[in-house]
């Protein structure tokens, strides 16, 4: 997931034809997959964040038959369950959030079921009894009838006004981290690895497309038309993604191609031109792509995420259409994904860092191939700086949340999504790199995700494997590592790997002239990347006088820039020096999009400025908040009163 991550820097590379051409259903991973996914045994698995007990029941296949009900907001029909029993074991437990469930049964019949106690947090068991084992065989088949909670969160229902296109409704799903407990009954852990399937009915005007392979072309019938996929490799719960709206298609390559509403179709193509060239790319570091094809879905602004690494079908802001390529360094995230998250995951939220900040070190390592080291160097320092204000809003070098392997028992899984995991974790991996030589760290990381394909994986069994294919008995080797220290203990270690000085050294040298009086110059702010202008706003001073923010307004056309990034940052900048002639940008700002990294940090900042700020933002909060997602806007409803 991109979520708190610095822009990419801008390539100007020639634009790949294109076609219209819808893909065929892909093929699946040219690697064998396990039939079922290993569970874990180790106490580190245990999932805080799930009713399931896998180890005496568990879910190893989900068939969805849904149908859309666009005037209810709901998805209506059964899911039909594979699952694993253990011998004497006479229930399954999944996760259930809200879910309207009508019956469950069998083979036999009827089964009995009931939901417990509503955690906040976690939503309630649902506990379902089961029969003796028919014909003495361990696995089971249940079917339930049900539909998705009113209000979902995992699920946002847009009214055509609030699409692009203003002439049919929108819906997608957001199921990370323990979303799709609303919509799907199943043991939503992602140590719980499952293949699945779906056969989805929609108003026959609208497209619907999944995380996973289509399977034939849509059955019409009256007015309304049927699509199936199937994904074949078992997934995490999480990575099961919906979206339904008036798409079209166009391909960027073989294997690759951009599904977006028609408005928005040319320009998400052109700015996604160069992903074909990210793929190979990152096989050649890697190893192959295991899912077949590699498409992506722009969303409508309300999107929350920069992005989702829903396996096959990765979904996108379109906040990184700029133009100039310059932010697709996001693609480089979420195609990392396919590897380090979807192929080896977490097995709970407490090793986040697993799935991100491996990600982001990947995702640099690609950005590197395709534009060049001193690109690549930028990003890694951003990074630096964005770990650096990680550190300190989590309680400093001794804060418990800067740990890679979090505690997170009783609370939200979404507390650890923050650039501990990201930066901390993309720090890290660096810092053995540094040490061993990148060869021979290559080499391991590419072996790590061959032994670990399509399983769930945690952070003692990750320092297990590096301690025998990596340090190989070498205390020395061991001792420079201090790989317990990064995973286990706060703060940043010693060792850690400095960003490159020369990376920045003329935007630096600028804003140190700011810091003097002098402004940037007419010849400085054009030639500059996308990561050199946002080190530069960045790096100011927090605390400015109205005529220094005018003049560079004036002269940089910050209030009216295109790019997401730098709108950003600026407004950060003027909100917290309550700066008025920034007020007509922010207001457009908040309501044209609804990513959270953008749009949380703003109404915050608005709120905890009981003189200035709090105004603005309750005045301006209930226009925004119909365009955001749910998990958007249960951050925000408390700051201005809303329920």
């Amino acid at each position: 997931m991109k979520f708190v991550k610095f822009a990419a820097a801008a390539a100007a590379l020639m634009l790949g034809s294109c076609s219209s051409n819808v893909p065929e259903a892909a093929p699946q991973a040219a690697t064998a997959s396990p039939a079922v996914a290993p569970i874990l045994t180790t106490p580190d698995a245990v999932d805080p964040h799930s009713y399931g007990k896998p180890l005496e029941a568990r879910v190893t296949h989900v068939a969805l038959d849904l149908v859309m009900d666009i005037a209810a907001k709901r998805l209506a029909g059964t899911a039909t369950l594979d699952i694993d029993v253990k011998p004497g074991a006479n229930e399954i437990i999944l996760d259930d959030k809200g879910l309207e469930i009508e019956s469950i049964s069998d083979s036999e019949g009827t089964l009995k079921w009931q939901v417990g106690a509503v955690d906040p947090n976690l939503g309630a068991p649902l506990r379902i009894a089961l029969g003796p084992f028919e014909n003495g065989s361990p696995k089971r088949r249940i079917t339930i009838k049900y539909k998705s909670a009113p209000d979902a969160s995992a699920l946002q229902w847009l009214t055509p006004a609030q699409t692009t296109g203003k002439k049919h409704p929108f819906l997608f799903s957001q199921g990370q981290a323990i979303e799709n407990r609303t919509w799907i009954p199943t043991q939503d852990s992602p140590g719980v690895r499952q293949s699945w399937e779906a056969r989805i009915t929609v108003p026959a005007a609208l497209t619907a497309v999944m995380s996973a392979p289509r399977v034939g072309e849509p059955v019409a019938k009256g007015d309304t038309r049927t699509f199936a996929f199937r994904m074949a490799n078992p997934v995490p719960s999480y990575a099961i993604a919906i979206a339904v709206g008036d798409l079209a298609f166009r391909s960027l390559g073989p294997r690759t191609g951009v599904w977006a509403e028609p408005a928005t179709l040319p320009a998400a193509a052109a700015e996604l031109a160069d992903t074909e060239r990210m793929v190979t790319a990152a096989e050649a570091l890697y190893g192959p792509y295991r899912w077949g094809r590699f498409d992506l879905l722009v969303l409508p602004p309300s999107f929350p995420f920069g992005g989702m690494e829903n396996p096959v079908m990765t979904f996108l802001t379109p906040t990184f259409i700029v133009g100039d390529k310059s932010l697709t360094s996001l693609v480089a995230h979420e195609l990392a994904h396919s590897w380090s998250g979807n192929l080896a995951t977490n097995a709970t939220w407490a090793d986040m860092w697993l799935n991100e900040g491996t990600t982001t070190y990947f995702e640099r390592r690609i950005v590197e191939q395709l534009y060049g080291k001193k690109i690549a160097a930028q990003q890694v320092s951003l990074g630096i700086d964005a770990l650096n204000i990680a550190v300190t809003e989590n309680g400093g070098p001794r804060g418990k949340d800067t740990r890679l392997q979090l505690d997170l028992m009783g609370r939200a899984p979404d507390d650890g999504l923050n650039d501990i995991a990201y930066e901390k974790g993309a720090a890290f991996l660096r810092m053995i790199e540094a040490t061993v030589g990148r060869p021979a760290f290559d080499a391991y990381l590419r072996g790590w995700f061959d032994r670990h394909a399509f399983q769930p994986v945690t952070s003692s069994i990750f320092l297990a494997d590096i301690r025998r294919h990596l340090v190989k008995g070498d205390m020395a080797l061991e001792a420079k590592l201090k790989l317990n220290d990064w995973v286990y203990n706060p703060g940043i270690p010693a060792n850690a790997v400095a960003a490159d000085p020369k990376a920045f050294a003329a935007v630096d040298a600028a804003v140190a002239r700011f810091g003097q009086g002098v402004a940037p110059t007419g010849d400085d702010w054009p030639r500059w990347t996308t990561d050199e202008r946002l080190r530069f706003l960045t790096r100011l001073p927090r605390t400015l006088p109205a005529a220094r923010l005018m003049a560079l307004d004036r002269s940089l056309g910050l209030n009216a820039t295109a790019n997401s990034e730098l709108r950003f940052a600026w407004l950060s900048l003027a909100v917290a020096n309550r700066y008025d002639p920034a007020q007509p940008s922010l207001e457009q700002f908040l309501l044209a999009q609804g990513r959270g990294k953008f749009v949380r940090p703003l109404f915050e900042a608005l709120a905890a400025d009981a003189v200035w700020g709090k105004q603005i933002g309750t005045a301006l909060y209930p226009r925004a908040r119909p365009l955001y997602h749910p998990v958007v806007t249960r951050d925000l409803d408390p700051l201005f009163g809303q329920k």
